[in-house]
Parts: structure tokens; C-alpha cells; sequence
């Protein structure tokens, strides 16, 4: 059922707060490519909702950076320049390596033990076929780091930098494997937490970013008939 302003049952704050969620979910999953044009028209039927609640999200989205509004070329996803895309890898490096080193502190034997069997897992996926179930659980452990971290505002930083989306542009589409050494590397920061050890935890997420952030300029920089390493992490 539709009310009279066209949006489903339910008070208007709620069904913009659910459909700002459903069209940043669709951007952040890739579902869009970069720059793609998003119209009105297209997100009300798609979103079933009315025109001022798509204006709206659309408001709070490009806000936040996950589109942008221009005149002449309307309201598109967010692209990124290289100069861009390295910056925020830059800048994630430094507040989840901060992030890392409190989960060394904070971390509890159930959320060490769910790191773990995280780990184990990527094992199994680090193979050619195994990218995208590799990157979900990549993910996963990121998320598990950042939740044992207890620290609301390094989160809410690293939440705001938009690198699923530089993942997704940036990432080497040709590679069907992760790259080689991720699967270490999170072990080598599994260890210092398991270990209690923030300065060995930050050291170790940075290094990790670090391989990141050179995979995706090796990507962007090496020439044309050079193998590139796949943006994976």
C-alpha cells in the first residue's frame, strides 16, 4: 500500500531512512559503475517511493560523497581520481592501523576466535575463481577488527573514507585470484592482537594497507604490456 505522498505505509522519516539504506547498499555492492547517472524517475519506481523522499537521498548521498550533483550532468555515483583513491587508502592506513592497536588492547577470546576462523577461511578462497568470496571475507575480517577496536570515532572516520567504492573502481578485473600475500598479512595482524600487542597490531595493519595502496598505482602506472597486481586486501 502507498500513502498519499506515494511512499509504502509507514511514517515518512522511516521509509527515507530505508530507502537512503536500499540505494547506498546498491552503490556500495557496485551495482552502478562509476559515474553513473541516477534519475529520479528510475529511483521512485525502483525504490517505490515519491519524488521528494529520492531528492532527499539523493541530498544525503551526495553530502556524504557516494554521488555527486552537478549542473548539466545531474546526480551520478562517485568516481575517483588515482590522486584520490590513494589518499584515502592513506588516510585508511593510518586510522585502521589506530584501529588495530586497540583491538590488540580490547579484543576478547570470542572475538579472537571468530578472527581466526575468518583467517582460516580466506585460506581455502585464495584460489583462481576464489576473488569475490575472498573479498567478502577480507571484509569481514576488517569489520571483526574494527568492532573488537571499541572506538567509536576512529570507526566512524574510517566509515566515512568511501573505499569499498575505490576498491571496486581500482580493482584489477583481469585477476581471478587475491593477490599472494593477503592471507599472511592478516595473519601477521591476527597475531599481534592474539598476542595483546598494539604496537605489533598497528605495524602490521599499516604494512597491509600499505601493499594495498602500492597495488592499486602499480594498476594505474605500469604500462600497457607490464603485469599488474590485482587491488585486493
Amino acid at each position: 500500500m502507498e500513502n498519499g505522498r506515494g511512499d509504502t505505509t509507514g511514517s515518512g522519516g522511516n521509509r527515507t531512512s530505508q530507502a537512503y539504506q536500499e540505494l547506498r547498499g546498491l552503490i556500495l555492492s557496485g551495482h552502478y559503475e562509476p559515474d553513473s547517472r541516477l534519475t529520479e524517475s528510475e529511483l521512485t519506481t525502483q525504490l517505490q517511493v515519491s519524488r521528494p523522499t529520492i531528492r532527499s537521498v539523493l541530498a544525503r548521498l551526495t553530502q556524504e560523497g557516494y554521488v555527486t550533483a552537478e549542473a548539466n550532468r545531474g546526480v551520478r555515483t562517485r568516481s575517483f581520481s588515482v590522486d584520490e583513491a590513494v589518499e584515502i587508502l592513506e588516510s585508511r592506513a593510518v586510522l585502521e592501523s589506530a584501529l588495530a592497536a586497540k583491538a590488540a588492547e580490547r579484543a576478547t577470546d570470542a572475538e579472537i576466535a571468530e578472527m581466526k576462523q575468518t583467517c582460516e577461511r580466506m585460506w581455502d578462497w585464495q584460489v583462481p575463481g576464489g576473488r569475490e568470496e575472498y573479498w567478502n571475507l577480507n571484509r569481514t575480517f576488517h569489520e571483526q577488527v574494527k568492532r573488537s577496536a571499541r572506538q567509536a570515532t576512529l570507526t566512524r572516520f574510517v566509515d566515512s573514507l568511501l573505499y569499498p567504492l575505490v576498491f571496486r573502481q581500482y580493482r584489477d578485473e583481469a585477476s581471478v585470484a587475491p593477490r599472494p600475500e593477503s592471507v599472511q598479512e592478516h595473519e601477521a595482524i591476527l597475531a599481534a592482537i592474539v598476542t595483546h600487542n598494539p604496537e605489533a597490531a598497528g605495524a602490521a595493519m599499516r604494512h597491509h594497507l600499505s601493499a594495498v595502496r602500492r597495488a592499486l598505482q602499480l594498476n594505474i602506472t605500469a604500462p600497457d604490456d607490464a603485469p599488474s597486481g590485482p587491488l585486493s586486501c
